[in-house]
């Protein structure tokens, strides 16, 4: 699955980086993968911050389908 989180963002479970279904973050600019985890600057006016943070930021702005809100959500909470 691949959701577009923003344009610059995108969560997916399709990406060589995830392990057995996890989704990772992926930079569309780069191709870098992100673990919940990992500390990240999403945009330049962000502070540094987990990825699970920063994708519970952008999906406040975001509309989901309910199967997206649902994987989102595996991310978010990986680990808790």
């Amino acid at each position: 699955m691949i959701v577009q989180l923003t344009p610059s963002w995108i969560l997916t479970d399709e990406h060589s980086a995830s392990s057995y279904g996890q989704p990772v973050l992926v930079g569309m600019a780069t191709g870098e993968a992100y673990g919940p985890g990992d500390i990240i600057r999403a945009y330049p006016s962000w502070s540094f911050a987990p990825a699970s943070m920063a994708v519970e930021r952008m999906t406040k702005t975001t509309r989901l389908a309910e199967d997206e809100g649902f994987f989102v959500d595996r991310f978010i909470n990986f680990g808790k």
